[in-house]
């Protein structure tokens, strides 16, 4: 099974909780859905590693303190992601680091369900599970 890894870095905006997403480049990818920054890993580099390493070269923003979010897998093919999320350094300005994606932001929560991949969509939960210093459900 392929292994990728990424992270949701998150900051409070003015309307609440927003995120750093990233959406796929191409015109095959037009009507995709949007995605954490991420990546397969390197031979010999640890998860974390390429989370940090792949949200760096995609948006250009560095990631501080990382916890595990865990991982889910893909429904329709033989990929696992895992996720690493922590605050958005304070000066965090994204932007297009890689020909691999065509737009970065950071998205209001709300929003974010709405974008995001579905299978990807229970980091969402995760993190703000994490957040409310809740334990959210195995396999959620």
């Amino acid at each position: 099974m392929k292994q990728s890894a990424g992270t949701l870095l998150f900051r409070q905006g003015s309307g609440g909780l927003e995120v750093l997403l990233v959406h796929p480049s191409g015109a095959y990818n037009r009507h995709a859905p949007w995605s954490i920054p991420k990546g397969l890993s390197d031979e010999a580099e640890g998860l974390e590693a390429a989370a940090r390493r792949e949200t760096r070269e995609e948006t250009g923003v560095v990631a501080g303190p990382l916890v595990s979010l865990g991982c889910i897998d893909y429904r329709k093919s033989r990929k696992r992601v895992h996720c690493f999320a922590g605050p958005a350094p304070a000066d965090a300005a994204p932007r297009l680091a890689s020909w691999e994606v065509d737009q970065t932001c950071f998205l209001p929560l709300a929003r974010a369900y709405e974008v995001l991949h579905p299978d990807q969509r229970p980091f969402l939960d995760r993190l703000v599970a994490h957040l409310e210093g809740t334990t959210p459900p195995a396999g959620s």
